[in-house]
């Protein structure tokens, strides 16, 4: 066997998407070379892309020992085992494991950028552990800058346009959790007063991003652009405002944002929490959301009632009925990601399942794609003392997501790293959401969800309450009746899809932070 040769075909049936063929070659290859780690590697993103995380887990789990990052061609390849090794604990919910893996990965790194995109990765992983400090998220901010030496930032200059050039930069035009919160923002932006320039990193176009490329007054592709290029296109194209969408997400191009290439910069929407970057000014937030603003880098711009306007993907109805009335039990449901679940909200479902009688719980989610999948959760469900015979696993599948909620009675919100789109989509469905929140802004989206469409009660400050607000919820038929009802009513009625109502406020709201920081300049 010519194993370069092969390899190099399994690499490239990966990336066309032939993973089972990719697969059977990687397997061939195996064989003839167990010591060769690349091709091990390889199997690893194969599974990653076929959902088999628990396969992918315990690949790694035996390749990582293998690897001496010591040695110079071996350091890189640690580099990466270690960068989706972070990913999948993080999926897993072994998130401590992720952010230390990520960190790892970094610090093995000769590249600035791919160092900022795993400390990206351990920041978004962090978001999900209860006693993340301040101090804990300034230290790895810290980590983030050490990476920025390479970057020199243009000089702050202000402009006196016509009109206001709000130039948006992501990797999500396309349909996304982004897009869902930012639609009527980038589709509504009034052009009497503002230019739209879009800066996207999208890899793969569809439908959304045509529209947005048709109606924004520049389009500026940066996908294959380095971070210093693309900054001086947002230069050049003199922008008074750059919107950051992506935080530290996927693919985000915040380095391109550390250039300082607009006159003011903020980021929000997309992201949970600060970016941690003194090259942003703002962050946009609401009065229910903002938490603790020593969480933050930048200014938190508090809109008065919601920083985000939901768009659904689908005009689907829900059902006349809650599912209780047919059933005679509840059934309490989360589609959240299996890695938002902490060990502390297990605890709170546990006894909130021992409290109403008969009660069942769905879980949906991408890793009960697969029976190893079910079994990883149903064994973590069982150290918990959960029975088994409540809880119904199932998979992910975007063509009946919306619909699957018909089934659930009641949404159970996780903590600290609450539902995002996920709550919003429950909501729409007409279905309750009980929401714990703390003093972090990405534990507030359900507070600010919920308050903002009249529903305040079903937030709250402790477990306890939690516990509590979910027995009482579904004791009261009648009330789910009701709410199932008229739950979309409320939220088109809210400023939580008021496009109307939320544009307004953005608007002054950037109008007012660009005239404040000219003042000031």
């Amino acid at each position: 066997m010519d194993i370069l040769r092969n390899y190099a075909e399994a690499l490239e049936l990966y990336r066309t998407k032939k993973f089972d063929e990719a697969l059977k070659l990687v397997k061939e290859i195996e064989i003839v070379a167990p010591h060769w780690k690349k091709i091990f590697l390889l199997e690893v993103f194969i599974r990653r892309e076929q959902g088999e995380f628990l396969k992918e887990f315990f690949l790694l789990q035996k390749l990582l020992p293998r690897l001496n990052p010591a040695l110079p061609e071996e350091k890189n390849l640690a580099a990466d085992a270690l960068s989706i090794f972070g990913e999948v604990n993080r999926i897993l919910g072994m998130t401590a494991e992720a952010v230390e893996s990520s960190l790892l990965s970094a610090s093995l790194s000769d590249d600035n950028k791919k160092a900022c995109t795993e400390i990206s990765n351990a920041l978004f992983a962090a978001n999900t552990l209860e006693n993340f400090s301040i101090a804990d998220f300034r230290k790895l901010y810290d980590e983030y800058k050490k990476f920025l030496t390479d970057i020199k930032p243009y000089p702050r200059k202000f402009y006196r346009h016509d009109k206001i050039r709000v130039g948006f930069l992501s990797a999500n035009f396309q349909w996304s959790v982004v897009m869902a919160w930012s639609w009527h923002l980038l589709s509504g932006l009034d052009k009497n007063f503002f230019k739209l320039h879009c800066y996207s990193n999208v890899k793969a176009a569809d439908d959304v991003t045509e529209h947005f490329q048709s109606i924004a007054n520049v389009w500026r592709d940066i996908h294959g652009l380095t971070d210093e290029a693309a900054a001086k296109l947002i230069r050049d194209d003199e922008i008074d405002i750059l919107f950051d969408l992506d935080g530290h997400t996927e693919d985000n191009r915040l380095r391109v944002a550390a250039y300082r290439p607009a006159s003011v910069q903020m980021s929000g929407i997309g992201y949970m929490n600060s970016t941690g970057l003194d090259c942003f000014d703002y962050f946009l937030s609401d009065v229910f959301c903002a938490g603790d603003e020593k969480f933050f880098v930048e200014k938190v711009i508090k809109l008065p009632h919601s920083h985000i306007c939901y768009e659904p993907p689908t005009k689907l109805k829900p059902a006349d009925f809650p599912p209780c009335l047919k059933n005679n039990f509840v059934t309490f449901g989360s589609f959240n990601q299996f890695g938002k679940i902490t060990d502390s909200i297990l605890i709170a479902w546990k006894k909130i399942l021992d409290a109403v009688p008969d009660s069942k719980l769905i879980l949906k989610n991408k890793i009960c794609n697969s029976d190893d999948g079910k079994n990883f959760v149903g064994d973590r469900l069982k150290h918990f003392g959960f029975d088994l015979k409540q809880i119904e696993m199932r998979g992910f599948s975007a063509e009946n997501h919306l619909v699957e909620y018909n089934d659930v009675d009641i949404a159970l919100d996780t903590f600290p790293y609450t539902g995002g789109v996920t709550t919003c989509e429950a909501l729409y469905m007409g279905v309750p959401v009980v929401s714990l929140y703390g003093e972090r802004h990405g534990s507030r989206f359900g507070l600010s969800m919920l308050s903002n469409i009249g529903l305040e009660e079903l937030a709250v400050a402790s477990y306890d309450e939690y516990i509590n607000r979910a027995v009482m919820l579904a004791s009261d038929w009648e009330l789910l009746a009701i709410l199932k009802k008229n739950l979309r009513t409320m939220m088109k009625k809210s400023p939580l899809m008021d496009s109307e109502i939320y544009l307004r406020e953005i608007q002054e709201a950037l109008i007012k932070i660009l005239n404040c920081e000219r003042q000031k300049s």
